[in-house]
């Protein structure tokens, strides 16, 4: 075998530099990915469900707070259509993460395609701010990969410490609501976002009265269609609110 030429020495020195940097940019995010692994690992366990249903949602579905809501759909025997209008109502915003994440830096292929899959909210912010020059195929990969990894060793430890509690944790499963809680604190900071946080009751308080059988599903249709009018609303509002006035005094037919 010939040795490697200076130019070949060369690029497996990048490629391993870019490596080394998508580990980095992986750490952050898996400080706080791989505490909510445990969690699901342990509401896994606790709902009564097989331990490989864990691994299962993070390498199959790998959608963050959806396999949590999951777990608990799933323990309840939820209709198939209702579990499956949740979870494109909870991750419709993926649909519009391609418009602006950097995946022109990722090669065309398998690489691409599981960089499409695994665009978590946690990979596209770190990604999408980025400048472009700081970009290849092998940081954001392997980014996206450790940070898919963080989640399902999370999910396994989580399987091996309820295995081994003597009994469940009780009130455990209200992790989730805390944990979606704090997500809609962090989002309503600003009082632009407060009739986004009273049309979400709203939505709720007519699911329960109306839908009680399916009261997430038609909470999240309800909040849908209202957070729609909202925004036409607030669009008409400012397309009137552009117009110029005419002069006091001036003819309006001059």
């Amino acid at each position: 075998m010939h040795p490697p030429s200076p130019e070949q020495r060369e690029g497996s020195a990048r490629r391993g530099a870019q490596i080394r940097r998508g580990a980095v940019d992986s750490l952050g995010v898996g400080l706080g990915i791989f505490p909510l692994g445990i969690a699901l690992g342990v509401l896994v366990i606790q709902a009564g469900l097989p331990w490989w249903l864990a691994p299962a949602l993070s390498i199959g579905i790998f959608a963050g707070s959806v396999e949590l809501l999951l777990v608990g759909m799933i323990a309840a025997a939820t209709p198939l259509l209702t579990i499956a209008v949740t979870v494109l109502a909870v991750n419709f915003r993926h649909v519009f993460y391609p418009l602006s994440f950097p995946l022109h830096a990722v090669k065309p292929g398998l690489g691409r395609a599981y960089s499409v899959y695994a665009m978590i909210d946690e990979a596209y912010a770190t990604y999408v701010l980025m400048p472009p020059e700081k970009l290849s195929s092998a940081r954001m990969l392997t980014g996206q990969l450790l940070m898919q990894a963080y989640w399902v060793g999370g999910g396994l430890v989580g399987v091996g410490l309820a295995s081994m509690l003597p009994e469940p944790i009780e009130g455990f499963e209200f992790a989730l609501v805390a944990l979606f809680i704090v997500m809609a604190l962090d989002a309503a900071r600003s009082k632009r976002e407060i009739p986004s946080v009273v049309l979400a009751g709203l939505s709720v308080a007519a699911a329960m009265l109306a839908f009680p059988g399916a009261a997430v599903l038609a909470a999240l249709v309800i909040f849908t269609v209202l957070l729609v009018i909202r925004y036409l609303w607030d669009r008409g509002r400012g397309a009137g609110a552009s117009e110029p006035l005419p002069d006091e005094g001036a003819d309006p037919d001059a």
